[in-house]
């Protein structure tokens, strides 16, 4: 268990700073910026400030940095302008920007790619799995069709949308991409039986629930090379459901991945609110930990590393807590790269400071911190 009482990390630090490499990638430490949307973008475009926010946080020796959620080139992929876009000559050299300063500063960078299907702001139809008429909150009111199934002319659109960006973000100079395919967004849509009511090749068994997603690997690696990482987040619960569940057992779970294996993602990046939580019964074992050890894939875990408190309400301050569970997990391999959200936006010199045994330095997260680029 995190104990909040323990704000002491007694334990070296020295494995979150140890290097590790995945096919072509290299990265210095073991620390990862999880993908924090701010929605501070200009009308899409991510403006010059970013360069020197990520920039930042690589200099604060944060390993390898995943960008907040970018949108791919698909009509339906959000209405959104405070987040920005993967597409236009305008956005695409905001993120050229924001490469080279990673890379000048030493760190690795990967664009993390983004449809939102069913959560897409008022006004417009949302691309969906299926016509939902009543179902999660926050998706469907009851008796309320919100969606038109998507058809197959629909489903390669938004496949090439993703592989067309992924292939755009190797000519960048990004490091490797990632897709997001967690809480309850569009790929994960398809992968939820909640939200995935359809009876042909993309619905049913777990193996064509992820169908959807799976083609989505397979063009991106075709369009970006085989040799491009790509790693894919994903979750069991969901923003309109926290406890929602893909896989019940961790058979479950293995007949949910082998898909996604078989189609090349090379990174798992598993969310979930708390770490140190176990994901099944009779095993310590979180959620990265089990996909590690039924894989043999890299795997990344995030959730809460360092706070008391998941998410955020307008009246918390998350305090700060030791990192000593987080660091026996890391030691007993148990995953193999951990992903810090909110304390990295509150502290761009987290891992500077987690490396120095500098704990008193770390300012605690307030939900203020999500306002600036900082």
């Amino acid at each position: 268990m995190n104990d909040p009482t323990n704000t002491v990390t007694t334990r070296s630090t020295a494995p979150l700073f140890r290097p590790y490499s995945v096919g072509t990638l290299e990265l210095a430490n073991r620390v990862v910026m999880a993908p924090m949307t701010r929605a501070l973008a200009k009308d899409g475009v991510p403006h010059e400030e970013f360069a020197d926010y990520y920039r930042r946080r690589a200099e604060g020796e944060v390993g390898l940095i995943v960008t907040q959620g970018t949108w791919v080139p698909h009509p339906l992929a959000s209405n959104n302008p405070g987040v920005p876009r993967f597409y236009g000559e305008d956005a695409l050299a905001g993120w050229k920007r924001v490469v080279d300063a990673v890379h000048r500063a030493g760190g690795r960078i990967f664009p993390q790619l983004w449809h939102v299907g069913l959560t897409i702001r008022q006004g417009e139809e949302p691309a969906a799995p299926s016509p939902l008429r009543s179902g999660p909150s926050g998706l469907a009111r009851r008796g309320v069709k919100v969606a038109e199934p998507m058809t197959q002319r629909d489903i390669d659109e938004v496949i090439e949308a993703f592989a067309v960006s992924a292939a755009v973000a190797r000519d960048l100079g990004f490091d490797g991409v990632e897709l997001h395919g967690a809480h309850g967004y569009l790929l994960d849509q398809f992968f939820w039986t909640a939200t995935n009511r359809r009876s042909d090749r993309y619905g049913g068994t777990p193996a064509h629930r992820n169908r959807f997603a799976a083609e989505i690997v397979e063009e991106v690696k075709r369009r970006a090379g085989s040799d491009f990482p790509l790693s894919l987040r994903f979750s069991q619960w969901k923003l309109q459901d926290y406890g929602a569940r893909l896989a019940q057992t961790p058979v479950a779970l293995e007949r949910w991945l082998e898909p996604l294996v078989n189609a090349g993602v090379d990174i798992f990046h598993c969310s979930t609110r708390r770490f140190w939580e176990p994901e099944f019964r009779g095993s310590d074992l979180n959620l990265a930990g089990w996909t590690k050890k039924l894989t043999g894939k890299t795997t990344i875990t995030v959730g809460s590393v360092g706070l008391d408190q998941e998410f955020q309400r307008r009246d918390l301050q998350a305090r700060l807590v030791s990192l000593d569970p987080l660091l026996k997990r890391l030691e007993n391999d148990e995953f193999d790269l951990v992903a810090v959200g909110r304390s990295v936006i509150a502290n761009p010199n987290w891992g500077t400071l987690v490396r120095q045994g500098a704990l008193d330095s770390l300012v605690p997260y307030r939900v203020e911190s999500l306002g600036t680029l900082i």
